[in-house]
């Protein structure tokens, strides 16, 4: 796990990989199951706090993910909106 990320940061990955399959796949996916059970939760025990705390809880991932486009040098001005506008996405929904 430690390797994969530090590949991340020092840029070792190409754009496609970190953007499309990281960030936009393997992201949405991982929002997507932890709001979910967020959900689940909510419905069965009707304690917000833990929804919320659920759907929150890959935050810092996300963030991690998104400086590391910011950070790649291939990384271009479309590329870096992207990432955002996805992160803006994934904290809404």
């Amino acid at each position: 796990m430690i390797a994969w990320a530090t590949r991340r940061w020092r840029g070792e990955v190409p754009l496609q990989t970190l953007l499309w399959r990281d960030l936009m796949l393997v992201g949405t996916l991982v929002n997507l199951l932890f709001t979910g059970v967020g959900l689940a939760v909510f419905a069965i025990t009707d304690q917000i706090g833990w929804a919320v705390a659920l759907h929150f809880a890959p935050l810092p991932w996300n963030l991690f993910m998104v400086v590391c486009v910011w950070r790649l040098p291939t990384s271009s001005a479309a590329t870096r909106p992207i990432a955002v506008a996805w992160l803006i996405a994934v904290l809404v929904i």
